[in-house]
């Protein structure tokens, strides 16, 4: 906390332990991008083709989540990648990381809820969706508002519920592939099926980067929790380190799951809604297999996953939010704390947005506001992987210019700069390669739906950088004096 704000009654509180932040960085990773859209990943792409592009895009999120966490075991700060940018490259770049991330997830808290309503139409179809939507926020709110301890041991359980199901999917699958479950044994015929395994070619496997890197899109808040993480230097590094093993399981192997039991011409694969319960790949997996009650239990845990994603939206938001208060980028009231630890202030503003989203979404004068904040928040996950990247590059840069020595490191990125330029090439690919269709047809309404993040990107960072005539920080000048963790359990 700044020493000069006098109205705070409490402090951030480290408190998240590594079995938290371990399970929060898996949660982030596992939701319904691998349960629903995996599928349409292979529709696409063939089976050799979405192996092979979510074999890439988990090699890039890996990089990237190496040099968050090593700036993060550094400078353990609940801004992470925003208060990076800022500190590393240009204060103006960390202005406009800092609210399009925050806009972003308050707009996805919004849909997260909308979505959660919709899932539990499957059981109370007669029950108005707008009730259990302001169920789900309010009971999300609570959690976050009780303590960050409430937030962790929340992410914790989901998380678990979500690696049994894989886990229990990828034995229930490999038994069946064999023909121990299910009957027939498919083995590997569906590779070499028609036109697989690789369909469409390289624009294929491009379309399918983005599916793959919406659906890795939320393991960036191990950075975010290192802020409240009682033992940052140990909670990141590992944290980090089991991100590739969780990718290889839980994606690469599922995806080979499905591919090896259901061909890509499968018209149910086309489905990439998080509603399309019946033609979720797992569904089809288990029904496979013979399991009467997958829907239901798909259901279920597609339900967990939503309500995961809006609770971990609340929380980064909610901290981003403090954080640019911290750095005099938002209003003072927001780095306000209670005595639980809880930047009140920054969690009732955020609720509030999401609320007003929601409200916009169900009134049928606000449909057209609702698709346009939605649209807006669609790419910003991707920017703010651009941003690590480059503050990881210029960290390094910096370290070394200044005569610091690797070893002084907590953590150490392998690979550098392999790591980060590989990573940041391969994110500026994907936000190009979003929507080439309406490129390709001139079609620019579409295009200024689909990329509307960018230029409310750029508006936040000429904004700031006309404002306050700020510069590239010179690596000489770049601030690297480390943080020092006063651990609270």
């Amino acid at each position: 906390m700044s020493d000069n704000n006098s109205t705070n009654t409490g402090e951030i509180k480290r408190s998240l332990k590594t079995r938290h932040v371990s399970m929060i960085a898996l949660g982030g990773s596992i939701g319904t991008g691998l349960f629903v859209a995996s599928g349409s990943a292979i529709s696409s792409a063939g089976p050799g083709g979405a192996l092979v592009a979510y074999i890439a895009i988990g090699l890039m999120v890996y990089f990237l989540m190496t040099s968050l966490g090593e700036m993060a075991t550094y400078l353990p700060v609940t801004g992470s990648f925003a208060t990076y940018a800022g500190r590393f490259v240009d204060p103006a770049l960390g202005f406009a990381m800092g609210w399009n991330y925050w806009f972003n997830w308050a707009i996805t808290v919004a849909v997260d809820v909308s979505t959660s309503a919709i899932v539990l139409k499957y059981w109370f179809p007669h029950v108005p969706s707008w009730i259990f939507s302001l169920i789900v926020l309010a009971v999300i709110f609570l959690i976050n508002a009780l303590s960050v301890k409430s937030f962790g041991e929340t992410e914790y359980w989901l998380a678990m519920i979500k690696v049994i199901t894989v886990l229990v999917f990828l034995v229930v699958g490999i038994l069946t592939i064999f023909g121990i479950m299910g009957g027939h044994a498919t083995y590997l015929e569906n590779f070499t099926y028609k036109k697989a395994p690789f369909v469409g070619g390289i624009p294929a496997i491009l379309s399918v980067f983005v599916v793959a890197g919406f659906s890795f899109q939320g393991t960036e808040l191990i950075g975010i929790t290192a802020g409240e993480s009682a033992t940052p230097e140990k909670s990141i590094p590992k944290a980090i380190r089991q991100v590739f093993w969780r990718i290889l399981l839980f994606y690469i192997l599922s995806i080979f799951v499905i591919a090896c039991l259901i061909p890509y011409t499968s018209p149910n694969l086309l489905g990439s809604e998080a509603t399309d319960i019946a033609i979720s790949p797992f569904t089809l997996v288990f029904k496979r297999a013979g399991l009467a009650s997958a829907a239901a239990v798909m259901n279920a845990v597609i339900l967990t996953s939503v309500i995961s994603a809006a609770n971990s939206g609340m929380y980064a938001s909610t901290r981003m939010l403090f954080a640019l208060s911290e750095t005099k980028d938002a209003p003072k009231v927001f780095s306000q704390v209670n005595k639980r630890g809880i930047p009140m202030p920054a969690l009732l503003g955020t609720t509030f947005v999401a609320l007003l989203t929601f409200l916009s979404s169900v009134s049928k004068s606000g449909d057209q506001i609702y698709t346009f904040l939605v649209s807006a928040s669609g790419l910003t996950g991707f920017i703010a992987w651009v941003g690590i990247a480059i503050s990881h590059y210029r960290f390094r840069r910096a370290f070394k210019a200044q005569g610091h020595d690797l070893n002084e490191l907590r953590y150490r990125a392998k690979w550098f700069p392999f790591g980060p330029l590989m990573a940041l090439v391969l994110c500026i690919l994907v936000i190009i390669g979003q929507d080439l269709k309406s490129f390709a047809n001139l079609d620019w309404q579409a295009i200024g739906v689909t990329y509307m993040s960018v230029p409310l990107f750029l508006v936040l960072f000429i904004y700031y950088k006309l404002k306050h005539k700020t510069k590239v920080i010179p690596l000489e000048e770049v601030d690297l004096t480390p943080h020092k963790v006063n651990k609270e359990n």
